[in-house]
């Protein structure tokens, strides 16, 4: 019985099969479900309430900061971890600041199953990139370095 669930939401279709194999060697990890845009995303996270959303920023028809919005409303029980390649430190604040529970850019996805446990423990991460200059701005953000 895997521990826990998740939506993986990437319109890069080859970065979001790699996700799902990095997820699915993980035994207490079930991936149950996918999409490729922002839409997609918020219907299929009210429908199958994972326990926790990789979500992409660069989304079609409606980019992640506003489908984790209504996401946050349909599914209050799922924990967001962004995962781009947008490595602006505003842009982490502000997908923090909107209820995610982790900001992973894309060239650390080696930091993968680090983040994922981090933020499944109820834990903010952030990617190794960031350093230190993301703290304070949104409160308690834990900073992982592999």
């Amino acid at each position: 019985m895997p521990r826990f669930t998740t939506l993986v939401v990437d319109d890069h279709e080859e970065f979001r099969h790699f996700i799902i194999l990095m997820l699915q060697e993980r035994t207490q990890c079930r991936v149950i479900g996918e999409a490729s845009d922002g839409l997609d995303a918020v219907g299929q996270a009210a429908e199958l309430q994972p326990d926790l959303i990789l979500l992409d920023l660069g989304l079609p028809t409606l980019n992640g900061m506003e489908a984790a919005g209504r996401i946050r409303k349909l599914s209050p029980n799922s924990k967001i971890l962004f995962v781009s390649q947008n490595c602006a430190p505003e842009i982490a604040r502000a997908a923090l600041r909107l209820g995610g529970h982790g900001y992973l850019l894309k060239s650390d996805a080696t930091e993968l199953p680090v983040a994922v446990e981090t933020v499944l423990q109820g834990k903010q991460f952030v990617s190794s990139h960031f350093g230190t200059s993301l703290n304070g701005s949104v409160g308690q953000i834990r900073t992982i370095a592999t």
